[in-house]
């Protein structure tokens, strides 16, 4: 696995006309190699040039964490008063003029010191090769979606069922259940656990708090995580569904209707050859004439994979067509300020025999009494 994107990362760098790739924290690194940086002061950093040998030079004291990947990486450990950067720089050569595509989360200190190492380099993101790559998950990875999709389910089921206990709770307290109900299902990590209450779900990345949520309203639950796979990668979940505690007033439920309707057109219209912007454009239309259009204020998806949010983006603008193997999150919403928000979130996969959900907890906006 990990030799074969190898193979196809170096088929992208001749293409773009990159000499050498940089890789160090971020998801690229992970994916490549199954290793994940820690975001430390001391440097690492993967080398690949676009022919002969890859090489991770990274900190001694991390050396045991890297599993050896024989064909794909040689690993090269410095010590405490050694120069990483130097000896990253020795290993691009000197050639004047090379193209060095960098990742984009390397700190800004490394690529600072590298371009001093490297003035006559020319610099680009590493993103320009690698994230194509990475939208169009294999079969592996649209497994490894799906497990983490479907521990992601079942913590959902439990919120619907009354599981979770929600009145008299703060928001903060509901998601820190919610993050271990997560882990609980076999994730590595919480990326996230968004819960807000009332007034609260009308901002769509609201920070749990105190508020203590109370019976009769509207409770927005969006949480996800990293789920470690047996290559070393993790890939994501996430889901949003919303519950209300109490039976919800004819307002709340006509729009949450209007919100399941256009969410599941974007899943069905979510097609191999369908543009990114066409798919945005069937939730939005439908929400535009049911009268919610102004209080749908994002974009309705985001692509998903090693991380929560790459490509491709579903959003106007975005001409990329769907090819299988690209997977998505379809999460339109409508907010009221100061009242009320929903949202209905499932991660699909683009595939030849049609939009391949992979989150199957209740779509309904289920009354809870918890």
């Amino acid at each position: 696995m990990h030799a074969d994107r190898l193979r196809r990362v170096r088929a992208a760098m001749a293409e773009a006309g990159v000499d050498v790739l940089l890789l160090s924290v971020g998801p690229d690194l992970p994916w490549l190699i199954g290793y994940e940086a820690m975001p430390l002061e001391r440097l690492t950093m993967l080398v690949v040039p676009a022919a002969g040998e890859a090489t991770l030079v990274v900190p001694r004291l991390e050396a045991p964490r890297v599993v050896d990947r024989p064909g794909v990486f040689t690993l090269d450990p410095f010590g405490e008063t050694d120069d990483p950067v130097a000896r990253v720089a020795g290993l691009v050569g000197p050639g004047a003029g090379a193209t060095v595509a960098v990742g984009d989360r390397t700190w800004a200190r490394f690529v600072v010191d590298l371009q001093h190492e490297l003035p006559g380099a020319r610099w680009q993101r590493a993103s320009t090769v690698t994230g194509p790559l990475r939208a169009v998950k294999d079969e592996h990875e649209v497994a490894a979606l799906r497990r983490a999709g479907a521990a992601a389910d079942r913590v959902a089921a439990a919120l619907q069922q009354g599981d979770v206990a929600l009145v008299g709770r703060t928001e903060a307290e509901v998601s820190a259940e919610l993050g271990a109900r997560l882990l609980a299902e076999g994730h590595h990590r919480v990326n996230f656990a968004i819960v807000a209450a009332g007034e609260n779900a009308a901002s769509p990345h609201h920070e749990p708090g105190p508020r203590v949520i109370r019976s009769g309203e509207v409770v927005l639950c969006d949480f996800g995580g990293t789920m470690l796979t047996e290559g070393g990668a993790g890939y994501c979940s996430d889901i949003t569904r919303c519950v209300v505690t109490g039976e919800p007033g004819s307002e709340v439920a006509d729009a949450y209707a209007a919100l399941h309707h256009a969410q599941q057109a974007a899943v069905a219209a979510a097609r191999v050859g369908t543009t990114c912007e066409a798919v945005d454009a069937v939730a939005r239309g439908l929400l535009t004439e049911a009268g919610y259009g102004p209080r749908f204020i994002h974009r309705t998806g985001h692509g998903i994979g090693v991380e929560e949010h790459e490509d491709p983006y579903v959003v106007a603008g975005n001409a990329e067509p769907l090819v299988a193997g690209h997977a998505f999150s379809i999460e339109p919403g409508i907010y009221t300020p100061g009242r009320w928000g929903l949202r209905l979130e499932d991660i699909v996969v683009a595939a030849e025999a049609g939009p391949d959900a992979l989150n199957h907890a209740d779509h309904a906006l289920v009354v809870v009494e918890a």
